[in-house]
């Protein structure tokens, strides 16, 4: 089984065609997660756009200009990963029944005195009500 990052890999590092060493290849190869992680870099990112403007071209096609147009190059990009919400945000949305965002606006606001009073009125037993 071949992974994402064994085609990022082969696409922006070691050149080696991957679809022609296994003919398998090709069920794990999925050209969106591939332009994900080639958008990750600033130097890749036009590449990764210009696929996105050609969502239904073939997989060894979109593979192969890839793996050939982009330079020879060792990239070490961070994924972007999603913020974990504090407790504090949970509570308010529970609280005022707002979404994450409004809850994060609207924490923005209070002052820790008024999120004590919020705390101490959705405290049940040492756990948050679930209204």
């Amino acid at each position: 089984m071949t992974t994402l990052f064994d085609f990022l890999n082969s696409i922006n590092h070691t050149k080696e065609d991957l679809f022609a060493n296994d003919s398998e290849c090709v069920k794990d190869y999925v050209p969106f997660l591939v332009n994900r992680g080639l958008s990750m870099s600033y130097d890749t990112i036009m590449y990764a756009n210009e696929m996105n403007l050609r969502p239904n071209i073939d997989k060894q096609w979109h593979y192969d200009f890839l793996r050939v147009a982009i330079p020879k190059r060792k990239r070490y990009n961070k994924w972007a990963k999603k913020d974990t919400l504090s407790d504090d945000v949970l509570l308010v949305s529970q609280y005022y029944k707002y979404n994450k965002e409004q809850a994060v606006k609207a924490l923005s606001l209070l002052n820790e005195e008024q999120l004590n009073i919020i705390r101490h009125k959705m405290d049940i037993g040492g756990m948050i009500k679930n209204e």
